[in-house]
């Protein structure tokens, strides 16, 4: 028996990265997934791969339609409604000061505000269900601040606050609510150009702990232990799976320095 047997999830942004790689591990872990995604053909491709344990329904985050309509999917192909990871994101560079209007409405329509119509329309179901878990993925710029993100960074430190206004509001019925902050993650968003995960080591995590940035299966993994039974206590908590980027980074001119920055 898998650490999910018998669970139903919908999962956001599922099409690639750090989604996909959810839906595959808690398929492999005896739940049935949901993939939501604008990106339908790529969405499509990983449910296929999946096989019968998994679906796809077309997810625009920022639409209420699509939302009932998933949820709706998910009861009809599978009877219930078990766990939700709001994993969608897009990310926005910039500085301060050549912030445009849309380019913050597009950040906190996908990031907020589609996560807090995800659990809109999911905690009916949930409800119904008796029990559920709620993990919506929020980031390390969600625990603290970072030049050029500042759109980015609020969405994350949103998610971060309504996801403990939820533990409140939702534990009453047995609903589980908690958000997950990766670091720097080895997909699409984390890594557009595709370097080698050696390269970009060496550019931009010498300093943070573990010295690398994070694979989606990892990211995937604390999800699923939220998700499962085995975290049966934790409600309104922030996980950060980052390699040790929030503890701070190293600083060489002190003892305990990581050698290779001494080289």
């Amino acid at each position: 028996m898998g650490r999910l047997a018998g669970k139903v999830a919908i999962i956001s942004g599922a099409a690639q990265g750090m989604g996909a790689a959810t839906a595959r591990l808690f398929a492999s872990e005896g739940a049935k997934v949901v993939l939501g995604d604008v990106l339908e053909e790529k969405g499509r491709v990983v449910a296929a791969e999946i096989g019968d344990a998994a679906s796809f329904q077309k997810l625009d985050v920022r639409e209420e339609a699509d939302w009932a309509a998933i949820v709706a999917h998910a009861g009809e192909r599978f009877g219930k409604l078990d766990i939700l990871v709001n994993n969608a994101a897009v990310t926005h560079f910039g500085a301060a000061e050549e912030l445009r209007k849309a380019d913050v409405e597009r950040v906190l329509g996908i990031n907020l505000i589609g996560t807090m119509m995800g659990v809109k329309h999911a905690v009916p179901a949930l409800k119904a269900n008796g029990k559920g878990v709620i993990v919506n993925i929020s980031s390390v710029d969600g625990l603290r601040g970072c030049n050029g993100l500042v759109a980015y960074t609020a969405s994350k430190w949103a998610v971060r606050g309504i996801s403990k206004s939820y533990a409140y509001e939702f534990g009453p019925f047995g609903i589980r609510v908690v958000s997950i902050h990766p670091g720097g993650v080895n997909t699409e968003m984390g890594n557009p150009a595709g370097e080698a995960a050696e390269a970009v080591n060496a550019r931009h995590f010498r300093r943070v702990p573990l010295q690398r940035i994070g694979e989606p299966e990892e990211i995937a993994r604390a999800t699923l232990f939220v998700c499962s039974d085995e975290a049966s206590y934790i409600s309104g908590a922030e996980i950060a799976v980052d390699g040790g980027w929030t503890a701070g980074h190293y600083e060489p001119a002190l003892p305990g320095c990581a050698p290779s920055l001494l080289a």
